[in-house]
């Protein structure tokens, strides 16, 4: 009973559940951080989005057994290699969900309704989406665009940027489209037995689109500093000097990819590379200086 339990949660992908921190951009851009009540209603949401995004892991794994089997590193996971029994990854696609959107309720509606649509679009996405072109990628991103909402939704927003939505999106549609260049790069002509969809890519449109979706990610950007509904930003236009870290990342990590021939997918580079992290860390800081340091100073006395 043991390694089947074991076998499930690996299948829950825990690993992946930091991209549910998306839910917590509403909380951080709107200053409302260090509100303990805004908090723990955010962090409920993160532990909701945790169970839904398992329940979409554990399903992507049922559909994909057979292809999973095929993989070389894939074969490993609980479901294809056996040590996840069928029915208990079956049964646990099915309470998981119903639980989780039981537990939403006690939130609000709204975020119900925000859990059902993510699951199921990643649930569309797993049977028919990830086979149609482009719409594969631009699926992944409105999953992301779920997961700011969902944040949103339990808390009094005042600040937060429209723009913000439009970062995130961008964001997740570089992540996507950096791991098809990844499985492109690495797995070569073996990369259409994991993913039929590489059929209609190749490594020229993939790049231009990274171009594209990296361009679009900086200029959305500029855009959330400058109009961002904020006090500080209307009078001081301050988060503008958080653009050069951005516009460094971004240089970075088409350097990595292009000189240093680095076809890990972003996710992974990001692990990896300290001027990256530096880069994410020096961001990070001058942002809460900016949205919580910096007001308490300009207060009258």
């Amino acid at each position: 009973m043991f390694p089947v339990a074991i076998g499930l949660l690996k299948t829950m992908r825990p690993k992946q559940w930091t991209k549910n921190v998306f839910v917590y951009a509403g909380l951080v851009f709107d200053g409302q951080l260090l509100q303990t009540d805004s908090f723990l209603r955010v962090t409920a949401v993160f532990l909701l989005l945790c169970l839904s995004a398992s329940t979409v892991y554990i399903i992507n794994d049922l559909v994909d057994i057979e292809r999973d089997r095929q993989h070389p590193t894939k074969k490993n996971r609980p479901l294809p290699s056996g040590r996840l029994p069928i029915p208990v990854a079956i049964a646990s696609a099915i309470i998981i969900p119903i639980v989780t959107l039981l537990l939403s309720t006690l939130l609000t509606p709204l975020l119900t309704l925000v859990l059902m649509s993510y699951i199921v679009l990643n649930i569309l996405y797993s049977f028919y989406l990830k086979h149609i072109v482009l719409i594969d990628v631009m699926s992944i991103a409105a999953s992301y665009v779920l997961r700011v909402a969902a944040g949103v939704l339990v808390i009094q927003v005042a600040r937060f940027s429209p723009w913000l939505y439009a970062d995130m999106a961008l964001l997740a549609l570089f992540l996507a489209i950096g791991k098809r260049r990844q499985e492109q790069v690495s797995l070569g002509e073996k990369a259409l037995l994991t993913r039929p969809i590489f059929r209609y890519y190749n490594l020229t449109l993939l790049d231009e689109m990274l171009r594209v979706v990296t361009t679009s990610t900086l200029i959305a950007y500029i855009l959330y500093t400058i109009e961002a509904p904020s006090p500080l930003l209307g009078r001081y236009n301050m988060a503008l000097l958080t653009v050069p870290f951005v516009m460094y990342a971004i240089f970075r990590y088409m350097y990595l990819i292009y000189v240093r021939g680095d076809g890990s997918a972003p996710d992974e580079v990001i692990l990896r590379d300290r001027p990256l992290q530096a880069a994410f860390v020096l961001w990070a800081a001058s942002f809460v200086v900016i949205l919580y340091i910096v007001p308490q100073l300009l207060v009258p006395a």
